[in-house]
């Protein structure tokens, strides 16, 4: 049997192989481990390498003539023949991408059941959840459809329509509403410096920007989510997210840590101040600036701070409300433009490995009712929440168990009249993650809080057993 070097004998059997133009028969290649010769039969110390049979794929006069240098240079290394490969590949210059081909869709889907467990929890209702509450079953509480992507190396786009939305005064859901719809301006090379134009998450609260997806108790706490309706508006904003954080953000996301994405660490904009998919009412606009900052300590523990205020003018809308027996509609004691509507925040978040720690808290002035005088005016809020989780992984998935506790003492002012709200509640429940594409949580709940949907605005005690199925695509 004829031996030659091993990529030296390769070579020529294809480039023969080649030369012949016709389908050659598989046959079996063995090596010497100590002298890297190439056999087509065992033998002591032969290591089989497997079957073997000619490529077609590139003419023969090409795979004569390109195969001939190789083989000079292979003798020398048992390596040589990968290297080889690697630097034409490497030689071959990629085509352009066409923009829609950089676009991506991806979404969600939740479920959600609630059974009551204790006192009066029929009668609970919560803005969080419109699946809480009398003659309830299955409900489809998110279906979430995102396409975003870069359209130019200086533009990217994000537009998510929800499929699941039940419009005001509707008695059937499941309507297809916007949500986002903006474009990201990039102003630098490295992607630091951004505007964002459309309608998109308000940088006010860390809950809030965390997006439903990825959150791990089932609802937003009522303090700070009832700062911005829906958590969007339209406006521009200007965000700055040096490259280093922007890849921690991004981390922290996609490790199923529970992130809350990137919305800078510095953030400053204007924005309508009404709510998402909803005009601008006053010709006045609210500011926002937020800052927010993830350390990464020497252990690899994640630790993110920050702080965020806004301030504005809102003008509430108003109806007939019946309490004590009164019927009245109550004036609003504000300027033409609207009530005052300013709020600071604060949040500090331990990232779960495997022990995490979340809270925020929130002071502020806004529009609330005053049945006393039956008038909506100007006042204090405050309240905030403070959550606690575990995170365990194995073979099972993933699994977080989390305890969180809520309070509130201010208006809901997207609410008509813009009633008090009184909100004390306890959640506990845990999510199982078996796989990226799916999430199960079951949660119970201890809700102490004020039916702001209609007057007497009665404060109910209620106890929930409530699950959420959640897909991924």
């Amino acid at each position: 049997m004829k031996r030659l070097p091993l990529a030296a004998a390769f070579w020529t059997m294809c480039g023969t192989a080649a030369a012949e133009g016709a389908p050659q028969e598989a046959i079996e290649l063995y090596v010497d481990t100590a002298t890297r010769q190439l056999f087509a039969e065992p033998g002591p110390g032969r290591q089989r390498l497997g079957k073997f049979a000619q490529v077609t794929d590139t003419p023969a006069p090409v795979a004569a003539t390109t195969a001939a240098p190789t083989v000079a240079t292979a003798t020398a290394s048992s390596t040589a023949q990968p290297a080889v490969a690697a630097r034409s590949a490497s030689s071959a210059t990629p085509a352009t991408k066409a923009w829609y081909d950089k676009i991506g869709i991806r979404g969600y889907l939740q479920m959600r059941y609630n059974q009551e467990v204790g006192g009066d929890a029929k009668d609970l209702k919560s803005p969080g959840d419109r699946y809480i509450g009398r003659e309830q079953g299955f409900g489809i509480r998110r279906a979430r459809v995102v396409i975003s992507g870069d359209v130019t190396d200086k533009m990217s786009i994000y537009i998510q329509p929800d499929f699941a939305s039940t419009p005001t005064g509707s008695s059937t859901g499941n309507f297809a509403q916007l949500r986002d719809a903006y474009a990201d301006l990039w102003l630098d090379k490295d992607k630091t410096y951004r505007i964002r134009a459309g309608q998109s998450k308000i940088p006010y609260g860390w809950e809030d920007l965390q997006s439903s997806q990825n959150r791990l108790a089932l609802d937003r706490a009522d303090a700070l989510n009832s700062a911005v309706r829906d958590e969007r508006d339209l406006g521009v904003f200007f965000y700055w997210t040096p490259k280093e954080i922007k890849e921690r953000y991004a981390y922290l996301v996609k490790s199923g840590l529970k992130g809350s994405g990137d919305y800078g660490v510095f953030g400053v904009g204007v924005y309508n101040g009404q709510g998402a998919n909803r005009p601008d009412r006053n010709d006045q606009l609210h500011s926002v600036i937020h800052f927010s900052y993830p350390f990464k300590f020497a252990n690899g523990q994640y630790l993110e701070v920050g702080a965020d205020a806004y301030s504005g003018r809102y003008k509430v809308t108003t109806g007939s409300a019946t309490i004590d027996g009164r019927t009245f509609t109550p004036t609003v004691d504000a300027p033409v433009a609207g009530s005052t509507d300013r709020r600071v925040a604060a949040h500090v978040v331990y990232y779960p490995q495997p022990f995490g720690f979340q809270a925020e808290w929130t002071v502020g002035q806004g529009p609330e009712l005053d049945v006393a005088r039956r008038v909506v005016r100007t006042q204090s809020l405050r309240g905030g929440y403070a959550q606690v989780m575990y995170k365990f992984d194995g073979d099972y998935g993933s699994l977080m168990p989390y305890a969180k506790w809520q309070t509130y003492r201010g208006a809901a002012k997207f609410d008509t009249n813009a009633p008090k709200m009184q909100v004390d509640e306890i959640e506990a429940g845990i999510e199982w993650q078996p796989s990226n594409a799916v999430e199960l949580a079951v949660a119970w709940a201890n809700m102490r809080r004020t039916d702001v949907s209609t007057a007497p605005y009665r404060r109910i005690d209620g106890q929930l057993l409530r699950m959420q199925l959640q897909v991924n695509y």
